[in-house]
């Protein structure tokens, strides 16, 4: 096996993220963001499209979007307990980076492959931030779809929507494992 990274197998063989309602300050300040993002970005982008992009939610932002939430699930009939899990997702956060999917049009890469990157970069940025020490949790929910929200919350474009939300900050648990996928039953090897 060439050029082996045996710690970077370790954590990611070991990774678990830490739930948004562990998570306290001090976040990540730009100083510290900045490499998590730059990561991020290094996600597999055919076409070279960029067919996702940031915002760094701080806790102004957090705020405004934790009351938009609580008026919106109003507006959409949702019960009072799934607002206030959501409402509480932004509140609770010491600080929240939207990995927005904005595909490009391309007559060479679907946009579902680009909406499958925009995962990517979730994950890489989630990954990334759990490598730095940070806490982290990526997070959706009705509200990463929800046009009236994208719009009035987050100004997006009407064919962008959240691939996700990435909660950072301290945490203040260690969560135990979870039970993990059996290999077995979800691999299957096809040798003809």
């Amino acid at each position: 096996m060439n050029n082996l990274n045996q710690a970077a197998l370790d954590f990611l063989l070991t990774r678990r993220s830490r739930p948004y309602k562990t998570l306290t300050t001090p976040a990540p300040d730009k100083a510290d963001l900045l490499p998590l993002l730059t990561a991020a970005a290094r996600t597999p982008d055919h076409g070279k499209l960029e067919p996702w992009r940031f915002i760094v939610l701080t806790q102004p932002a957090l705020l405004r979007l934790s009351e938009l939430a609580r008026t919106r699930g109003g507006e959409l009939g949702h019960a009072d307990d799934q607002i206030d899990k959501i409402a509480a997702m932004f509140l609770t956060a010491p600080l929240s980076v939207a990995v927005i999917a904005s595909p490009k049009d391309s007559p060479k890469i679907p946009q579902m492959e680009q909406i499958l990157s925009a995962g990517a970069a979730s994950l890489a940025l989630l990954n990334a931030a759990l490598a730095a020490g940070w806490g982290a949790n990526w997070l959706t929910g009705w509200t990463a779809h929800d046009r009236p929200f994208l719009t009035q919350g987050l100004d997006l474009k009407s064919h962008e929507f959240v691939a996700g939300f990435i909660h950072l900050g301290t945490q203040t648990t260690t969560p135990p494992d979870r039970p993990r996928p059996d290999l077995a039953a979800i691999t299957t090897w096809m040798n003809t």
